[in-house]
């Protein structure tokens, strides 16, 4: 580096200079001082010639011409220089402010070195012209020719979405085609959808295809405790991609950025608000003939700020949903492309069996079967890794070293039953395809449904079979042991969520009609009246009483049923869909409890859990419905 060096030549030359300073004409001031009583002797007998007063230092000069020094008392200063002049010596008084050249020159050159020193630092750390330069550098670094590219070829599942962006990639690559026919390309393109659906894939598509500079930033790189920082980095970013023009800005996760302002439960963040406003000035200030395409991409529209998401700014926003049946094909036939599959593998089988799945958690499926099987030191994925990376990718990995006594796994058992039992006795619900009592994550024991196909609506009467389903543990617990466990409290919270979500969001509720009680973007913040409060309580406990009640009866009512398959579950640990079918044909007596027919919801594969969790579902319940559906503990 540069810097040492010049420090090491500063301390050199300041210290030569001193040195200089201090050892040619004031090299008599190094020498030790003479008391003032040798002086005056020396005086006596006529040997000083001269003597020059400078504050309380006087400087002798004999007649030989040999200089010594002295000091002497300020108070006494005066009566010693009488003295000198009587005794016959010449005597020079010289002002204490004068001050020679060669003391005062290695003091300055010193200073004027560590200016330069100082302007050299503030020059190599890009400091002197921007304040923030340091901060803000790192973001002018473009991604241009990837050692990877990325094309829409390896994007699937999303067609519509890849459809709308075809149009930025013909703009990026000839901008002036669309301006002869007066069209302006979108300034910015917001992409909207769960985690996990390939957001970011797209948009570096869109740069691989284009082949132009691809400037990716999170929302998260704006916000720093430093005031002002995040509002220089905004406007460096876009300094830099004007300079590369064309050229694409990915911001993730701009509702970090971009939230709305104001608003009764959201706290003021000045330095958050300045950087928003950055923004929204860089985005609205772009030439008509600038061809820089900004995509952001959110999981949280509803909370992004209204002048954030007008024309002018965010033009377009394409939707990107979880994939349905052909796009999860599709996505399990790319990225099975590179990995040794067996020869009975179906991967349309595969497809069918993972409704609500996104692209990551396909591709997490194929890369988790590909571990198992490395594991198991077999040459192909087969069928066993596959249907055991479902379950790790949807409950997690087995623990079977934790330990459980036969008690508490009888209770698990029992539990688990109970769910399944309900489910199979409502016609409204999905087939089960799992039960097991081997612990998985956080859950004791896990009761696994699978859509039959792809769904968007869900009726109040799918609704009430889901709480049904969540409380079938608690009730088989009740009924058996004729005590209850700890092993519910996630099944209660789901029905819960699903009960308060029917009367405060689809208005479902006879009793207060078709009100909306819910207010998006402000968290639980309540807008109604305590009346109105208390009233969605007890609609909120009548729902769930009644749907205790209805998993009672079958439970009640199927127990011979129960204690059978929950004793062969004791066992065999794992029962598969089939054969919960057969154990439920060896029946006497079939009892079913049907509830009119609806339409099913889309989401994730359900799970009913016997141990307490606090995850969610993080898939979208209704078409259209931003918001996170009904947990999937006990569905």
């Amino acid at each position: 580096m540069l810097v040492p060096p010049l420090v090491a030549l500063a301390l050199l030359v300041t210290g030569g200079l001193w040195f200089i300073g201090h050892a040619g004409a004031n090299s008599i001031w190094n020498q030790p001082s003479v008391p003032i009583s040798d002086v005056l002797d020396r005086v006596d007998r006529g040997e000083i010639l001269g003597a020059s007063i400078s504050g309380q230092r006087i400087l002798l000069t004999d007649r030989a011409g040999h200089q010594s020094w002295t000091i002497e008392k300020e108070s006494s200063m005066g009566t010693t220089e009488q003295y000198l002049r009587n005794h016959n010596v010449k005597v020079a008084v010289q002002s204490t402010d004068d001050t020679s050249f060669a003391a005062v020159l290695p003091n300055l050159l010193g200073l004027l070195l560590l200016l330069a020193l100082l302007f050299i630092l503030l020059r190599r750390s890009n400091l002197l012209g921007n304040p923030m330069g340091a901060m803000t550098k790192h973001l002018a670094q473009a991604r241009l020719g990837d050692a990877e590219p990325v094309t829409f070829s390896q994007v699937v599942g999303v067609d519509e979405a890849k459809h709308e962006l075809e149009e930025v990639v013909e703009f990026l690559k000839a901008p002036s085609s669309f301006g002869k026919l007066g069209a302006r390309m979108p300034r910015g393109i917001l992409l909207v959808g769960p985690p996990g659906t390939g957001k970011t894939l797209l948009s570096r598509a869109v740069a691989g295809e284009a082949k132009v500079p691809y400037f990716s930033l999170s929302g998260s790189d704006f916000v720093e405790m430093f005031v002002g920082v995040g509002a220089a980095r905004v406007r460096d970013l876009f300094r830099h991609a004007k300079k590369s023009a064309p050229c694409l800005v990915f911001l993730d996760e701009i509702d970090a950025l971009g939230r709305r302002r104001g608003g009764s439960q959201i706290r003021t963040n000045e330095e958050r608000e300045q950087t928003l406003n950055q923004l929204l000035v860089e985005m609205d200030g772009f030439n008509t003939d600038c061809a820089v395409v900004v995509i952001a991409a959110t999981n949280r529209p509803d909370v992004l700020d209204p002048a954030l998401l007008r024309s002018g700014r965010f033009d377009r926003r394409v939707a990107i949903d979880a994939p349905d049946l052909n796009g999860r094909r599709a996505i399990l036939n790319l990225y099975a492309a590179h990995k040794p599959l067996a020869e009975n593998i179906d991967l349309d089988v595969v497809a069918r069996q993972t409704p609500g799945f996104t692209g990551a958690d396909l591709a997490n499926l194929l890369n988790e079967a590909a571990i198992l099987a490395a594991r198991n030191k077999k040459l192909a994925i087969g069928r066993q890794e596959l249907d055991e990376a479902s379950l790790r990718v949807m409950a997690g990995p087995e623990k079977r070293s934790r330990m459980i006594t036969p008690e508490e796994k009888s209770i698990i058992a029992y539990h688990e039953v109970g769910h399944a039992l309900v489910m199979k006795s409502i016609a409204t619900s999905d087939p089960v395809h799992k039960v097991s009592v081997v612990s998985r994550g956080q859950a004791l024991g896990v009761t696994i449904q699978l859509p039959l196909k792809d769904r968007y609506l869900t009726s109040k009467s799918e609704l009430m079979a889901r709480m049904a389903a969540a409380m079938g543990g608690r009730a088989a617990e009740e009924i058996i042991f004729g005590d209850v466990t700890t092993g519910a409290k996630q099944d209660i919270e789901q029905a819960t969520t699903i009960a308060r979500q029917m009367v405060c969001e689809f208005g479902m509720s006879e009793r207060l009609g078709l009100v909306t009680l819910h207010r998006r973007g402000e968290g639980d913040s309540l807008f109604f009246s305590e009346l109105t409060a208390a009233d969605v309580d007890g609609e909120v406990k009548a729902l769930t009483d009644a749907a205790y009640r209805q998993a009672y009866e079958i439970c009640r009512a199927r127990r011979p049923t129960l204690v059978r398959i929950a004793e062969h579950l004791q066992v065999v640990e794992t029962i598969d869909g089939d054969e919960l079918d057969r154990l439920l044909l060896e029946e006497a007596v079939p009892v079913a409890a049907t509830v009119p027919k609806g339409e099913e919801s889309g989401v994730a594969t359900r799970i009913a859990a016997a141990e307490a969790h606090d995850w969610e579902d993080s898939s979208p319940g209704l078409a259209g419905d931003s918001e996170a559906g009904p947990p999937i503990a006990a569905t």
